[in-house]
C-alpha cells in the first residue's frame, strides 16, 4: 500500500519506536518517493516505477493547487476529480510494479517478512 505523504510521516514515528524495541524493519518503496528516504532505523528495498520524479511531484503539486484554486464549485470539483483519477492510475501502476517485481517478491518471501 503506497504510504508516501502524510501517512508516511505518521508511520515513521511508529517504525522508530519499533526499532527502539529491537525489531528489524524492512520498508518497501518505489524508487521515486516524496518523503520516504533511507534511514539507519530500517532496511529499505526499492523497485522501479515508470514515472519520473518530476511527474510524481507535478501530480501532487497540481492536485494541491487545484484543491485551493478559486472558481465555481463545479469547476473545482471536476479539476480535482480528474487529478484524483490520474493519481489513482499512478498508484495502481506503482502497486502493479511492486507485485510483478519477481526479485523483490522473492526476497520478501525468503526473508519471511
Amino acid at each position: 500500500v503506497p504510504v508516501d505523504g502524510s501517512r508516511w510521516l505518521s508511520m515513521r514515528e511508529v517504525l522508530d519506536g519499533l526499532r527502539q524495541k529491537g525489531h528489524e524493519i524492512v520498508v518497501v518503496a518505489p524508487e521515486i518517493t516524496i518523503h520516504i528516504k533511507p534511514s539507519e532505523n530500517f532496511i529499505m528495498k526499492t523497485y522501479p516505477i515508470p514515472f519520473t520524479k518530476e511527474e510524481v511531484d507535478g501530480s501532487v503539486h497540481s492536485f494541491s493547487r487545484d484543491v485551493f484554486e478559486e472558481g465555481s464549485f463545479l469547476e473545482r470539483f471536476l479539476k480535482v476529480y480528474w487529478r484524483l483519477k490520474g493519481i489513482s492510475a499512478m498508484t495502481l501502476s506503482t502497486c502493479a510494479h511492486l507485485l510483478y517485481n519477481k526479485e523483490l517478491v522473492r526476497y520478501l518471501e525468503e526473508s519471511k517478512i
